[in-house]
This record gives C-alpha cells, structure tokens and sequence, in this order.
C-alpha cells in the first residue's frame, strides 16, 4: 500500500488531502508513524523524530493513529488477496506476497492479476497500492517500490540479473542501513560490486546471511510463499517523556509495557522463552539484554521478573530515552513444544 496509515487519513479527513502530513505524536518525544507523499518530499518519514520532521517541513501536519481503522482496512485488502490465491504471506499490516502460479481466477498473465487487484483495492477502499511482479520474492519486493505511488512494475527472468547488477545496494529488500555502511566501506555500491565477492568472502563478513547476499546479486531467492509463516516475536517499546535513569520510573515503565506485551501474546496465543530487553540511551545508542528459560513464559508476574533482572545488569549512569519488552521463540522452541503435546496413538490388536 502507498503510505497506509498517512493515505487513510487523508482519505477519512478532508483537510488533509493534499498537504504534507505525519501520523503520530508532535510533541518533544513524538516519532513519526507514517508520511504522507508532500511531506515525504521535505524529506520526512517513518521513524523519524518529530521535531526533527518540524524541522524539515514546518507547515507538516501531525495526526493521532488509529491502529483499530488500520487494522479493519488491512483486513479489507487481505479478503481481496484470498480472491486471487490462497498463498498469500503477509508482511505487515500494508504488504503481503501473493504467489498466482495457479490463480484462482485462472488469469494467465501476473500482470493482470496486479492490475485487477490494484483496481480492486482502489473501488473498495479508496486507496492506492503499487504491485512488484516478478518469479521470486527477492525481486517482487523490490519492484513493488520501484514506481510509487500507484505502480506496478515488472522484473522479467531475462532481464533479472542485469537489473540487481544496476540496483544500489541501500535498495537490496534484506540489507538495512547499517549493512549498506559497511558494504560502502568495502567499496560494495551495487549488485555487480556485490556480485564480485565470492560466497565464502560474504560468509565471513556477514556470518550466514551472506550466503543470502551472495544469491541475491544473482537475482537468486528460493523462498516459497508461505501462508503459514510462524511469529517469531512480540514486543512492545515505549520512549520516555522525558530521559530518565530513575530506577522507580524504569520499573514503572517496565510494568506497563510488560502487561502490553502479555495481552499481545495472549491475543495470538503466542509462545516464546527468551525475553529481551532494548534500552536506548539519550546519546542514541541502542543495547539489549536477552534471558531464555526452561519453560514458556505464560503470567505477567513471572515476565515482570525477567524484565527486571535485565534491567538490573544495564549501566544506568547515562539517562534512557527509550525502554521496550519483547519475547522471541524459535523453531526448534515450537517443535520441542508440539512434540512434548504430541502422543502417539498405537492401534493394538487383540490376537
């Protein structure tokens, strides 16, 4: 989707059609949510300081979300994807991939498929969304931001390598900011500088996920659309009104942000043994402590403990701007726990 939470707004308010615009809080500690495309052109995005974005667009307009409209529009296109295939993978709330080798609607051509979709969305819900089309998820992903708003853009297999040897590599759907800086540093810009490495040289400078890299720049991904994705994680984060390295306040904060976290998990019946702790300092910098246990953390009491004994090994000399809970499982955490609930049923026969 084009701007979700920034699109619906104007969408819902008519004052706001047209002009720059930030979801989220416009107060000395507010972060930005999501953009709308004319404020998106001073420079202002998602993740961004309100008072920085003030700074870029003065005349931008801050609005409160309203994850639950959010959430029942997401919905809204989501029912609209299950027309077309059952495989669809969603991403976020905005994005899901949608594999139409065998479409529903028995349409030849993905393009099409793209089309009629985008079209689909816009008659119900009033909002655009731009489609990536391509034969891996790796490409798909980023041909679906290569002409926003409103795309749809196409990366054939004939045209595939060329077109990853050409892509900066801040582009690469996978290789966030920090990567891009150390593959500047060693002088990768681009798919083909990447393509140059051998995959031993980006295992070594990448651990595992440069087997990944090493794909990429070929225009290679062998992951399927999966329908069935499991959750790896649910968290919750909350930045302070104000720095603090108050112990009682951090408690205090820890409480709340604990009890959110519980509700979350409870609500997807989710799993998970290892609580980690992200503290982010006044100067910015982000640490987290992490604890695992033997068993899956299920009541508030027990979770508040964890996230209190992390707190504890953090240094609170220098004051905190942000605090935040999340509780991770992993795959083999899920299939020890469905195999200790699985019992096997022998059909004995009397002879």
């Amino acid at each position: 989707m084009d701007a979700f939470y920034a699109s619906i707004e104007q969408r819902d308010h008519e004052e706001f059609r047209g002009k720059p615009l930030a979801v989220g809080f416009s107060g000395e500690r507010g972060v930005v949510a999501a953009a709308s495309y004319e404020a998106r052109k001073f420079g202002v995005h998602s993740a961004m300081s309100s008072k920085q974005a003030i700074q870029r667009c003065p005349n931008l307009i801050f609005t409160s979300a309203r994850f639950e409209i959010y959430r029942s529009v997401s919905k809204q296109i989501r029912n609209i994807f299950f027309q077309y295939t059952d495989l669809v993978e969603p991403l976020s709330f905005d994005e899901a991939f949608l594999d139409v080798t065998n479409s529903l609607k028995n349409k030849e051509f993905a393009r099409d498929i793209a089309k009629e979709i985008k079209d689909k969305i816009f008659k119900e819900t009033g909002l655009t969304a731009s489609a990536g089309i391509s034969f891996n998820k790796f490409l798909a992903k980023i041909a679906s931001d290569y002409n926003k708003p409103d795309g749809l853009f196409i990366i054939t297999p004939q045209k595939a390598e060329k077109f990853v040897e050409n892509l900066r590599i801040e582009n690469f759907f996978g290789i966030g900011k920090k990567t891009a800086e150390k593959m500047h540093q060693l002088g990768i810009n681009t798919g083909w500088d990447l393509k140059q490495k051998s995959e031993e040289e980006l295992i070594k400078l990448f651990g595992k996920q440069g087997s990944v890299y090493y794909l990429n720049a070929r225009a290679i991904d062998n992951r399927e659309v999966n329908p069935n994705r499991i959750r790896k994680s649910v968290g919750s984060e909350n930045t302070l009104m104000e720095d603090t390295n108050s112990l009682p306040k951090l408690c205090s904060e820890l409480d709340s942000i604990c009890r959110d976290v519980l509700q979350r998990m409870n609500k997807i019946s989710f799993k998970g043994r290892t609580v980690i702790l992200k503290i982010k300092y006044s100067d910015f910098k982000v640490i987290s402590k992490s604890k695992t246990i033997t068993s899956f953390i299920t009541d508030f009491p027990l979770l508040y403990k964890i996230a209190l004994e992390l707190l504890y090994t953090v240094n609170i000399d220098k004051k905190i701007r942000l605090i935040g809970i999340s509780i991770k499982n992993s795959k083999s955490e899920l299939m020890e726990d469905m195999q200790k609930n699985f019992q096997l049923k022998i059909p004995f026969k009397d002879f």
